[in-house]
């Protein structure tokens, strides 16, 4: 990493943040910005095209996230260092990225040169986490929503809370404009994952999460 630049990749859907972001980087030294992407298709095509050292990726895009984004490139390239710099972090969305396999994640909140120590300690494949986000993760307990949540992709868990809010395998196709034959295939694959027999159980476990409201059945009624 000393001989030449860190090759970066940025993923914003904003403009102006990936612009403000490459001025900055290459103003400090020791950073070269090959590639941008505004959506997690770009990401991943981007991604394929450079090869770059780090990607440094937001996580609320339009269509799918910054996660589904990273998963898709660490499936494509398990040694990819990926640096998450979002506004969104929550501690589920902080452990869903860790698990997927994402190096680094860092509040927009945080100091523009936090940026710059974070983005060169993951491209020599250290591990970062910003000191708030890790405040965060270590004051605040995994709920069993996020038990859920760790274990689906973001689509499956879309689908999943559609499933368990009473929406049909054909208002969920049409809705999210898949084939019912692929949705009815995603929910297969959502009870494997959950080990659950039936989409009975799935609502139930969903509404033990606190994901949907428990509605109780008439012999429950007042108990």
């Amino acid at each position: 990493m000393n001989e030449r630049s860190i090759r970066v990749l940025i993923v914003d859907d904003h403009a102006v943040v990936r612009s403000g972001y490459r001025t900055f980087l290459e103003c400090m030294g020791g950073f070269e910005v090959v590639a941008e992407a505004e959506n997690a298709a770009e990401a991943y095509a981007q991604y394929k095209r450079w090869s770059p050292d780090i990607v440094i990726m937001d996580i609320m895009m339009p269509g799918a996230s910054g996660i589904d984004a990273s998963r898709r490139i660490l499936a494509f390239d398990r040694d990819a260092r990926i640096l998450v710099f979002s506004m969104y972090a929550e501690p589920i969305v902080i452990r869903q990225a860790l698990s997927l396999g994402v190096r680094g994640m860092l509040s927009k909140d945080s100091a523009p040169e936090q940026l710059c120590e974070a983005a060169m300690a993951v491209a020599r494949g250290q591990r970062y986490l910003g000191g708030d986000l890790a405040m965060s993760l270590a004051f605040t307990p995994r709920t069993p929503r996020e038990a859920i949540v760790e274990k689906l992709s973001g689509r499956e868990f879309e689908i999943f809370q559609m499933l368990v809010s009473g929406a049909s395998i054909e208002d969920i196709a049409e809705a999210l404009s898949l084939s019912a034959k692929t949705v009815a295939n995603r929910l297969s694959q959502i009870r494997q994952k959950l080990e659950a027999g039936s989409d009975i159980q799935l609502v139930k476990m969903a509404a033990a999460a606190g994901i949907v409201p428990w509605i109780a059945s008439p012999g429950q009624a007042g108990d």
